[in-house]
């Protein structure tokens, strides 16, 4: 969806500045009087302005919509940003006997022969 609108803003931005540079200024009115240019247009002496003019502020209605959208679908994106905002939340299970009904596995509680017991209060003086 964004991909698609932004390839019509870019579209209407270039046709925009087409239809700009190819309206002639307020002095060119004077040369147009005295007849130069006039019977080479298409539209005919005023018909051009007032067909590129009009076109020219359709198009740029479009292009402040679409720069609305834009804005506003940057701002607030509904996808997720990463790969760890798609994983569903951790949800932690109670202890044994919860609601549950389920009883899990205690481990048992002693040492195992491999690890050594280490002692709570080391003795002091390097002994």
């Amino acid at each position: 969806m964004i991909v698609a609108l932004l390839i019509v803003h870019v579209l209407l931005s270039v046709t925009l500045i087409t239809l700009v540079l190819l309206q002639h200024g307020q002095g060119a009115d004077a040369g147009a009087a005295f007849g130069s240019g006039a019977s080479a247009t298409v539209f005919g002496s005023r018909g051009s302005a007032n067909f590129l003019s009009r076109t020219s502020a359709v198009l740029a209605t479009l292009f402040f919509a679409t720069s609305l959208a834009l804005a506003y679908l940057y701002s607030n994106p509904q996808q997720p940003k990463s790969v760890t905002q798609q994983a569903p939340p951790v949800t932690q299970k109670g202890p044994a006997g919860s609601s549950s009904g389920k009883q899990q596995p205690q481990a048992p509680k002693q040492n195992s022969p491999e690890i050594p017991d280490v002692p709570e209060n080391p003795p002091k003086g390097g002994q």
